[in-house]
């Protein structure tokens, strides 16, 4: 089994100071990766990872995830390529095909969005052009549906199942499965992760406007994206889907920052 990881995706950046502030803050708490969203508000990742990098010394700087179609496959390299050899190896590219609403964002970059079976075709011609250098960041891919996990399988080094909001254990089971016969001889190289939701069962207007149910329902139905209040009862249970999926990088919004940094712990005190 690969040891956890722990990281925290911001999506949120007011002002230079308050980000920088909270890459500190990440770093102070534990977390092994700070990842940016793209775009961070309406802020450039990049830009903002570098500055992260400047303040913090340890931390693992990622993307989760970098929209493709934002950038040409060459733009993106140099990019990644920069990030990656000026912070000495701390950079890890997520990668992407764009979240809901992303085709706005393309058009005002003055970008193609390409149509939905486009979209894996041409981030697959991106990963050939990035995989041409053979000093480049660790590549991360998120996704759940047949093909991305199947593009995954053949070039991520990590894989984070990115889980619909109501995802059961039986549910992320047969998803686990179907990546692992994808992947074959592979699936040992290949780093699995998860993305929470929430921790505890306290409201979230944000989470449910977004998800279709707010936490406490999720909680309550047992779905894998929130873990229990309790950090002995959440660390349990992720000890125990390392056992039994092999998911070892967690990541989860940074309104989560504290509680799930006394999970982390726990889970590192009993061997993780």
């Amino acid at each position: 089994m690969k040891p956890f990881r722990f990281g925290i995706v911001a999506g949120f950046a007011p002002d230079l100071t308050s980000w920088t502030a909270q890459a500190r803050r990440v770093e102070d708490l534990g977390f092994d990766t700070l990842l940016a969203t793209d775009p961070v508000g309406d802020a450039d990742p990049f830009v903002l990872l570098g500055a992260a990098a400047a303040v913090t010394g340890r931390l693992t700087l990622g993307t989760f995830v970098l929209a493709d179609p934002f950038r040409s496959a060459e733009a993106l390299g140099w990019q990644a390529r920069t990030l990656h050899r000026l912070t000495g190896g701390r950079f890890e590219l997520g990668l992407g095909v764009g979240r809901p609403g992303a085709g706005t964002h393309a058009a005002a970059l003055g970008r193609e969005f390409p149509a939905p079976g486009e979209r894996i075709t041409r981030m697959a011609a991106t990963i050939a052009h990035l995989k041409r250098d053979a000093d480049r960041p660790r590549l991360l891919l998120a996704g759940s549906g047949p093909k991305m996990l199947a593009l995954a399988a053949q070039e991520a080094d990590t894989l984070t199942f990115a889980w619909a909001p109501k995802t059961t254990e039986a549910d992320a089971q047969s998803i686990v499965d179907r990546f692992g016969a994808l992947a074959g001889s592979r699936r040992p190289e290949i780093e699995l992760g998860m993305n929470l939701m929430a921790v505890g069962d306290e409201p979230s207007p944000g989470i449910a406007r977004w998800a279709g149910a707010d936490v406490p329902e999720l909680a309550a139905a047992g779905a894998v994206t929130v873990l229990p209040a309790d950090p002995g009862e959440a660390a349990e249970k992720l000890l125990g889907w390392r056992e039994r999926w092999g998911i070892s990088y967690v990541t989860i919004n940074s309104g989560y920052a504290e509680p799930f940094a006394a999970i982390a712990a726990r889970v590192r005190a009993a061997g993780g």
